[in-house]
């Protein structure tokens, strides 16, 4: 099934997305109503679903998750990602928090921030968390399903920090209006058990600068789940980016302009397609 958080007429709602992506069903009921019945394995028995069909022309797609929610951010999760950085293989995950400001939908523009002049690209996988109870035993348990992200970042100002204290991972990534995520959650059942192998592609006005597979990440999205839990709950809408592979423009120079566009994918989920504004 493919979920997607909406905007018609400026009325926010939750859909079920048509086979062929075309149309959307609004989702009766609040996202922590039925959200954690579909992760059970409920099926579209979970939903109670309006009979009109609206052509996904006529909606905004929005970020899939709720204001109320986090947005959980592993790094250093793609060895040739660390390569191109100079930086040595780590020996646990690494997590941080993303402002929900940062957010913006899947066909929104990008805002170019005041504060940069190196701004850059991440494509990564998403995972959505569908349940408040969540398993170490047992972590893809607590899993709704997966989308897709854009993990823009300031690269002059993550190094802005001070040596003693570290990178400004903050500063770097919680710009406003600059962090695609969607257009569609695709539910765990649509893909085999366990961390999902699927191609990661961004391109910059049709250039391929991202090209890799979320099967190279170091650590599984099930390890992923359980650290980050055992350091902070994980609730139901939560969202965590999973790492982006090598091909940054940090390591190749060719960073983000004003007027570039965009385009983010991951196989099976979909495109984030987002031009840099002023």
């Amino acid at each position: 099934m493919r979920l997607a958080r909406l905007e018609k007429d400026g009325r926010i709602f939750w859909a079920l997305g048509s086979d062929d992506q075309r149309t959307v069903r609004e989702i009766k009921g609040s996202f922590h109503e039925w959200a954690p019945r579909l992760t059970k394995g409920e099926g579209k028995s979970a939903l109670e679903l309006s009979d009109d069909f609206v052509s996904v022309n006529a909606v905004r797609f929005l970020p899939p998750v709720e204001p109320v929610n986090r947005v959980v951010v592993a790094g250093a999760n793609y060895s040739k990602h660390l390569e191109e950085f100079g930086v040595d293989p780590v020996s646990k995950p690494v997590a941080f928090l993303k402002a929900y400001g940062a957010l913006i939908g899947a066909n929104d523009d990008i805002r170019y921030p005041p504060l940069t002049e190196k701004l850059d690209h991440e494509v990564e996988l998403v995972v959505v968390i569908g349940s408040d109870n969540v398993d170490l035993d047992n972590p893809y348990d607590c899993v709704l399903g997966y989308t897709a992200g854009n993990d823009v970042s300031a690269r002059d100002l993550q190094r802005n920090g001070s040596p003693k204290i570290g990178m400004d991972l903050f500063a770097a990534k919680s710009q406003d209006r600059t962090t695609g995520l969607g257009p569609w959650i695709v539910t765990k059942d649509e893909f085999p058990n366990g961390s999902p192998t699927l191609k990661l592609t961004l391109k910059v006005n049709g250039d391929v600068r991202q090209d890799a597979t979320s099967g190279d990440m170091t650590w599984g999205v099930g390890e992923l789940i359980k650290y980050v839990q055992q350091i902070s709950s994980f609730r139901a809408g939560d969202v965590l980016f999973t790492g982006s592979p090598d091909g940054v423009g940090d390591s190749t120079g060719k960073y983000i302009q004003r007027g570039d566009l965009i385009e983010a994918e991951v196989e099976n989920i979909g495109v984030l397609r987002n031009r840099v504004s002023d």
